[in-house]
C-alpha cells in the first residue's frame, strides 16, 4: 500500500497533538508526583513512614521507647499498618493528580 494511509475523521493532526499534549503533562504530573510525600503513622505516631507520591518508600522513623519494649510483634505490626496507610495514602494523591488528566478512565498506573 503506498502513500499515507487515509485516518478516520477526526483523527488528524489535532488529535495527535492532543495526545502529545496530554503525554507531555502525564510526564509533567508524574515527576511532581515523585517529589511529593505523604506520611502515615501508627502506634500513636511511635512509627512514622514518608512515602513519596510514586509510592517509594522515603524514610522510616520509629521512636525509640518501642525499641526498648523489645515486643517484635508489636512493632512489626505498627510498621505494616504504617507502610499499608503510606501506600493507601500515596496512591489516593497519585489518583487526584491524574485523575483529570486520564478523565477517570482507569488506566493501570495512572490514577485513573
Amino acid at each position: 500500500m503506498k502513500g499515507n494511509p487515509k485516518l478516520p475523521k477526526g483523527l488528524g493532526k489535532g488529535m495527535f497533538s492532543g495526545f502529545q499534549n496530554l503525554k507531555e503533562r502525564l510526564q509533567q504530573v508524574q515527576a511532581e508526583l515523585a517529589e511529593a510525600t505523604v506520611e502515615a503513622s501508627a502506634g500513636g505516631g511511635a512509627v512514622r513512614i514518608v512515602m513519596s507520591g510514586a509510592q517509594e518508600c522515603q524514610a522510616v522513623h520509629i521512636a525509640a521507647e518501642l525499641l526498648e519494649e523489645a515486643d517484635v510483634d508489636m512493632l512489626q505490626e505498627l510498621v505494616m499498618l504504617a507502610i499499608n496507610q503510606a501506600v493507601q495514602d500515596s496512591q489516593a494523591l497519585a489518583s487526584s493528580k491524574l485523575s483529570p488528566l486520564t478523565g477517570g478512565l482507569g488506566i493501570p498506573g495512572l490514577g485513573g
